[in-house]
């Protein structure tokens, strides 16, 4: 009697262990998880109605309820604009080769005016002093020498004099944008309208005004403020 018993015991612990593993496999009834977000993660489409993936119930986010569910919201009050100048360079599909780099930089150095509002200059010249004070000084100085703490510290030098070199605003742009020797492009850490400020600032502080330096220009070059490919900087002549 006693070893049927437990031979009942046995079968039962058989079964309901086949049958929990069973369930737990079912597609009806899945296992419980924890933050299902990250088990079934949600591409939203930010022009339609933002659903749960893991859920039936309605998005409840508030600020996705008033926008009929989409996600597409737009811009805080008072949220900074990134480019009011409209002066967005348009993007870098194409990468220059050497020849291309060359000629549209002798082309830029005939333009001799920015885009910007001209009514403005004083306060651009402000801002453009203070974004070359952040992002340039360290190397080219705060005269403009190319004696700054980077090359004063001894860990980098060949930084040439800004009144050494034929520039004008569109040359300085230009590098700016697309980086020439040594020297990167920073298209990444200064705004479209910010870098055309730095190049005014830098012309009107060490090169006396916005006058053109004398260049030869390549016969099929094109001025290159439209240009935004990156530049082969190891190839090209100082600036």
């Amino acid at each position: 009697m006693l070893k049927m018993t437990k031979t009942i015991f046995k079968i039962t612990a058989i079964v309901g262990c086949a049958a929990i593993t069973l369930s737990s496999c079912s597609n009806e009834n899945p296992p419980l998880v924890y933050f299902p977000d990250m088990y079934f993660p949600v591409a939203y489409d930010p022009l339609a109605k933002a659903q749960d993936a893991y859920s039936k119930h309605e998005n409840e986010i508030p600020a996705f309820v008033k926008n009929n569910g989409a996600t597409g919201l737009g811009p805080i009050d008072g949220t900074v604009a990134q480019n009011p100048e409209g002066l967005a360079d348009p993007a870098a599909n194409k990468a220059m080769v050497p020849l291309e780099y060359n000629e549209f930089y002798d082309a830029s150095k005939l333009i001799t005016a920015s885009p910007l509002d001209p009514a403005n200059q004083a306060k651009d010249i402000t801002r453009g002093k203070l974004l070359y004070e952040q992002t340039c000084s360290a190397c080219h100085g705060s005269a403009g020498d190319g004696q700054g703490s980077i090359v004063v510290s001894g860990a980098y030098s060949g930084v040439p004099k800004y009144a050494d070199r034929e520039l004008t605003i569109g040359s300085v742009h230009y590098v700016l944008t697309h980086g020439r020797n040594s020297m990167g492009s920073y298209a990444g850490q200064l705004k479209p309208g910010d870098r055309w400020r730095v190049s005014l600032y830098i012309m009107s502080e060490f090169k006396g005004g916005l006058s053109a330096a004398p260049a030869v220009v390549a016969a099929n070059a094109t001025p290159a403020t439209d240009m935004a490919a990156p530049a082969a900087s190891s190839t090209s002549p100082k600036k």
